[in-house]
């Protein structure tokens, strides 16, 4: 059915909305045109119950059928005869007038007009059941001409009123996709170079404003996207290119001078290299995977039995104490693997900062599982909490501690898990030393 449809947004409204209207108005006349008939017929229907009721009271007084006609000031309309009504009209001779009736039978009598066009007939019958009457009625002639006039400008006004309203929506959708139109043409003028541009927003209101305002967020967000995505890339390229300088320096000076360089001290050095590219490919494999939000297998893990598990199997670094204190027994629905790994970050983190002590700490608040995570270091400086959690960020004073700095992921990488999870982490207040906090929902 489609491809008989205009292709045309605006013909199609057009098309629909007549099309509507006509069957609304078609209804809504021939309702109008049966009511007002329906009125006359029932104005008729009183005036020949009249005539039944006076008729029967002249039968019922003594008066003879043939006598009835005469009787009446509101003549004709209404037969008389004990028996069927089409057997006093039908089979039997014509018979000349007598007044204004054909007398029949001493009980068949048929008072004229009787039998026309636009007439109401009622019958009813004695209570000695001796005669039948039935009377007739003329429709009102006025109210018929009404009727006919009424018609008349319904069939030429209905198929106007709906021409009318689908004209009236072309043009209302014509105007409405102007808008549209400047949006489309705007859209397809944006490339990934000019992501910086938006669609014009129109002052409206309605739901092409809507959509508009709609489209510059998701501008907006591809925008930031793509501009993160090139500097994640500019980093990992970055971070990548120390080790593998590091190992061809160290190859080459191997080659140019093989007998005054220790070998074995070379190739542990590289060693070390192929390692921080190795944990860092990882990483950047990991976070590619939250990225794309690819699903993991998930089941329910009870956060004590982790944080205890992890805190006893980790070495001790630096005479670095890190300990647990589980006030609570929360069970989420998460992945064990990448949670764990959200916990070993922060320790790592806080390990790394800490003068002499890290504790992890559990509860549960407001049907959720709080994981925090305090050192005794120098803390955080609020104007870099946020920053914290960014890729390949570094503050100044990791950067000077090129051995055990890290390469900035981790913290990124505990962020985007806890995101996956339905959950949150961030850098809670703290007296002294920094605190990271996670909240995950319990199952």
């Amino acid at each position: 059915m489609a491809r008989f449809l205009p292709r045309s947004t605006r013909w199609r409204v057009a098309l629909f909305a007549s099309l509507a209207s006509a069957l609304v108005f078609g209804l809504g006349s021939y309702w109008f045109v049966q009511s007002l008939r329906g009125g006359l017929e029932n104005s008729a229907r009183m005036l020949a119950n009249d005539k039944v009721y006076a008729v029967l009271a002249l039968l019922n007084s003594g008066v003879a059928p043939a006598d009835v006609p005469k009787q009446l000031e509101k003549g004709g309309g209404y037969m008389i005869s004990r028996e069927q009504v089409n057997r006093c009209s039908t089979g039997l001779p014509d018979v000349p007038f007598e007044g204004r009736a054909q007398v029949f039978a001493p009980d068949c009598v048929i008072a004229m007009p009787y039998g026309e066009a636009d007439e109401v007939y009622v019958g009813s019958a004695t209570a000695d059941r001796r005669y039948y009457v039935d009377a007739a009625e003329f429709l009102d002639p006025v109210g018929l001409q009404t009727v006919a006039t009424a018609e008349q400008i319904l069939w030429g006004g209905v198929p106007a009123a709906a021409l009318l309203i689908g004209a009236v929506a072309w043009f209302a959708v014509r105007r409405s996709l102007r808008a549209v139109g400047a949006i489309r043409a705007e859209v397809d003028g944006i490339r990934a170079r000019d992501l910086g541009r938006r669609v014009p927003v129109p002052d409206s209101g309605d739901e092409i404003t809507e959509l508009a305002v709609t489209m510059n967020e998701m501008l907006a967000r591809l925008d930031q996207s793509v501009q993160r995505q090139s500097q994640f890339t500019a980093d990992a390229s970055h971070e990548l290119r120390t080790p593998l300088a590091s190992m061809r320096t160290q190859l080459e000076v191997q080659l140019a001078h093989p007998d005054r360089l220790d070998w074995r001290r070379s190739f542990e050095n590289a060693v070390l290299d192929v390692s921080r590219m190795e944990t860092l490919t990882g990483d950047l494999l990991l976070l590619s995977k939250l990225d794309a939000d690819q699903p993991a297998g998930t089941t329910r893990i009870a956060l004590a039995d982790l944080i205890t598990e992890h805190v006893a199997a980790r070495l001790p670094r630096d005479g670095v104490e890190v300990r647990a204190e589980i006030h609570a027994e929360p069970v989420v629905q998460g992945h064990a693997g990448r949670l764990e790994r959200v916990l070993r970050n922060l320790v790592d983190n806080a390990e790394r900062h800490a003068v002499s002590r890290v504790t992890v700490t559990l509860t549960a608040f407001d049907d959720h599982g709080v994981l925090t995570v305090r050192d005794d270091g120098p803390g955080i400086p609020a104007e870099h909490r946020e920053r914290v959690f960014d890729r390949f960020v570094r503050l100044d004073d990791d950067r000077a501690r090129e051995d055990d700095g890290g390469s900035g992921l981790g913290l990124a990488i505990a962020a985007e898990i806890a995101r996956t999870h339905g959950g949150a982490l961030r850098v809670a207040d703290s007296t002294s030393g920094a605190c990271l906090e996670l909240r995950l929902p319990l199952a």
